[in-house]
């Protein structure tokens, strides 16, 4: 049999109101779209935010450009109900008027992973909204690299030689392989800026485990058109970190780049499906957690994996940092630096007061 991909491709085409959620009708004219398409073996939609979220299994494997002009023309069909309906940022996310063969740089947000099915084989896909890419960084080197998260790299022989790291240089258009645990000194020093590196893909061996959508939609529009809102898939078990393994990370919030008009530090707060909606000054960030087993392409779930009381400490922690945090309001370090804000509006402010600026002598 050949093998299964697993797509998860995601848009920002309106949000009900402002930047809060996806409206139903939305997520009800998206499966109609993708219901009757015999590219599929099964789906599922869903939203995280105001994120309209395309969960994909086929057998067109990685890139395919009958997949991705699925997803188009469902974004587009989305779209225009989003404009009939005066939704917020109608089809923001969608950067073009046509179709060039793949959404990567278009607007639209991809992860895909293509793998031989094992006996059993559970994954998970993490979504967010209002934050960046680089908030899986932190997350991904615990789960791969960090044995007081992951118990299996030290008591586990199947785990112990460790995992590569796909690395992609956002900014310069590159990557590198770095693997752990010989590495993992590197692997920090890179990871942790997050804006500019990001974890693409995690290997073991010639396996992939792990596929993340690094698309930076200031960086493909010029400018500033909503935040990435990135996606993630991790495949679980059997060689592999557990699924208490892969959630772990997310039990102390850590601080990302986003949350209100893309410009501010947060806490990456990890809710259930039914609170991925996030309200108090657009955010704080959310992530939610599916997890499936592929059965012969199928889609046994999703389990709403941080629905989970042992996660509401968590919760607790992202509002107390966000109630600090907004503190500091339009100061530093609450608000991004300089250099992260030169697509906002910002730099329209700086030129005004160019010409009256002094010499100190």
């Amino acid at each position: 049999m050949t093998k299964i991909t697993v797509s998860a491709i995601k848009a920002d085409i309106g949000g009900c109101p402002g930047h809060v959620k996806v409206h139903q009708n939305l997520i009800d004219r998206a499966e109609e779209c993708i219901e009757d398409s015999d590219l599929l073996e099964d789906y599922w939609v869903t939203n995280c935010g105001d994120d309209l979220q395309l969960i994909m299994t086929h057998r067109e494997g990685e890139d395919s450009n009958k997949i991705h002009e699925l997803a188009w023309d469902t974004f587009q069909e989305c779209t225009e109900l989003a404009k009939e309906m005066k939704l917020y940022g109608a089809g923001q996310d969608l950067l073009t008027d046509t179709f060039s063969g793949n959404v990567k740089g278009a607007g639209p947000g991809s992860a895909e992973i293509e793998f031989e099915e094992r006996a059993s084989d559970p994954l998970i896909i993490f979504m967010a909204d209002k934050t960046e890419p680089g908030a899986w960084n932190l997350p991904l080197y615990k789960i791969f690299a960090d044995p007081f998260n992951t118990a299996g790299l030290v008591i586990s022989p199947s785990m112990s030689e460790g995992f590569t790291f796909e690395i992609h240089d956002i900014e310069g258009g590159r990557r590198v392989k770095l693997h752990a645990p010989e590495e993992i000194y590197d692997i920090l020093a890179i990871l942790g800026t997050i804006s500019r590196y990001c974890v693409k893909r995690i290997w073991k061996d010639d396996v992939k485990v792990c596929a993340s959508s690094t698309e930076r939609l200031n960086q493909i529009a010029g400018e500033y058109v909503g935040k990435d809102d990135p996606v993630c898939i991790v495949r679980a078990q059997h060689g592999f970190p557990a699924v208490g393994e892969i959630l772990e990370p997310f039990a102390n919030p850590h601080l990302v780049g986003g949350w209100m008009r893309g410009s501010h530090n947060a806490p990456l707060m990890p809710v259930a499906f039914e609170d991925a909606h996030p309200t108090r000054f657009d955010g704080p960030p959310r992530v939610i957690a599916a997890g499936f087993q592929v059965t012969d392409g199928e889609l046994i779930g999703p389990q709403d994996l941080f629905d989970d009381p042992a996660f509401d400490p968590a919760r607790e922690k992202a509002n107390t940092l966000a109630n600090e945090l907004r503190k500091n309001g339009p100061f530093e370090p609450h608000r991004l630096p300089s250099d992260e804000m030169e697509y906002t509006t910002l730099p329209e402010v700086q030129d005004k007061l160019e010409d009256r600026w002094e010499s100190v002598e």
